[in-house]
């Protein structure tokens, strides 16, 4: 099967950074968009930042000009670069990729979930 694997969540001061990972591993044959999500107690999950496989990128108003996706094709990693964390981006932090599984439909992509990373900004 394919799985994601999310690291390097974790407790920062405002105006610092962190850099999250996210591997895909398995049965993996393609992958198209990747994207982060973000999930704070008592609201929704929003979209933070997406890059498809040709590298073009697109962002949440809020992280714009702070944030960075980026992704390694060769390794199967998408990362997000969060530089002058504010307390507001804290949150579970998802990974989502679109995956294309080798063993059944090549042609045929399913959205994947990681298990997600926890992100604390302290003012």
């Amino acid at each position: 099967q394919v799985q994601l694997l999310e690291s390097g969540g974790g407790l920062v001061q405002e105006g610092g950074s962190l850099r999250l990972s996210c591997a895909a591993s398995g049965s993996v044959f393609a992958i198209n968009t990747m994207g982060w999500y973000r999930q704070a107690p008592g609201k929704q999950r929003d979209l933070v930042a997406f890059i498809t496989s040709g590298g073009s990128t697109n962002y949440a108003d809020s992280v714009q000009g702070r944030f960075t996706i980026s992704r390694d094709n060769a390794k199967n990693i998408v990362y997000l670069q969060m530089n002058s964390l504010k307390p507001e981006d804290t949150a579970v932090y998802y990974c989502n990729a679109e995956v294309a599984d080798r063993r059944y439909s090549p042609t045929y992509f399913t959205a994947y979930w990681g298990q997600g990373t926890q992100v604390t900004v302290s003012s």
